[in-house]
């Protein structure tokens, strides 16, 4: 999966536990939210894979819907 940076749409590299855009010189972090009701979802990992489930009542999602959402890093 391939981020774009949410300022210049320049693609982002990931760079310790966050991504990074070279272009705006910015770091982002990636949020997954509900494409029914746009809240976070809670990211569950377990050996090595990678699910999302969402605590306002629609269970879990399918990682083909969810919305990936990105703000900057560390706010």
């Amino acid at each position: 999966m391939e981020a774009h940076c949410p300022a210049c749409k320049q693609a982002m590299a990931w760079v310790s536990n966050h991504f990074h855009c070279e272009t705006c010189n910015a770091e982002y972090q990636q949020i997954a939210l509900c494409p029914d009701c746009q809240a976070p979802l809670q990211t569950l990992k377990a050996c090595g894979a990678v699910d999302y489930f969402c605590q306002s009542g629609h269970g879990m999602i399918s990682k083909k819907r969810v919305l990936f959402s990105y703000v900057p890093y560390g706010v």
